[in-house]
């Protein structure tokens, strides 16, 4: 249900996710979830939602900085296996990466047509935005793990809590 999302920048390169991968699997740590995308988009929505407040947090030379740097790096969301979070952060520190967590909502849908559908028109219904989502599936006949990142995880746990 809740669980702790890892949101960290790698440069972009080859072999960096490789290593990341590595340093997981030394400390016997799996990834239940990941996904990948270059900052610049994810840059680009912080504009975009800075937008709506009247607050600057840095001058407008230090924005258009990190709009051209950000093309340097990747934003990597990811899952560690549920009971190791902790220690996948304790993890990142000690290896001076730079990473925010935030709560989620995983959920394991059945694999077959309309699951997502459902699971998004019942948050559609109460309301609920969501910022974004991932899945995968290993196979047929196996369930589907999807991360929400919903704009109100407390309304959005206690509608998941209500259908289950």
């Amino acid at each position: 249900m809740v669980r702790t999302e890892i949101s960290l920048f790698l440069v972009n390169q080859p072999g960096e996710l490789g290593k990341l991968a590595t340093l997981f699997a030394e400390a016997n740590i799996n990834i239940d979830a990941l996904t990948i995308q270059d900052a610049s988009s994810y840059v680009r929505e912080l504009f975009k939602n800075r937008g709506k407040s009247l607050k600057r947090i840095a001058s407008a030379a230090s924005y258009n900085s990190m709009r051209k740097d950000s093309v340097d790096f990747a934003l990597i969301r990811l899952l560690a296996e549920d009971g190791k979070t902790n220690q996948a952060i304790d993890l990142l520190s000690r290896n001076e990466y730079l990473f925010d967590i935030l709560p989620v909502i995983a959920v394991e849908l059945d694999n077959k047509p309309g699951e997502l559908a459902r699971i998004s028109a019942q948050l559609g219904e109460e309301g609920i935005n969501i910022n974004y989502v991932y899945g995968s599936v290993s196979g047929p006949d196996a369930k589907c793990l999807f991360v929400f990142c919903p704009e109100d995880i407390d309304h959005a746990a206690k509608v998941f809590q209500q259908k289950a």
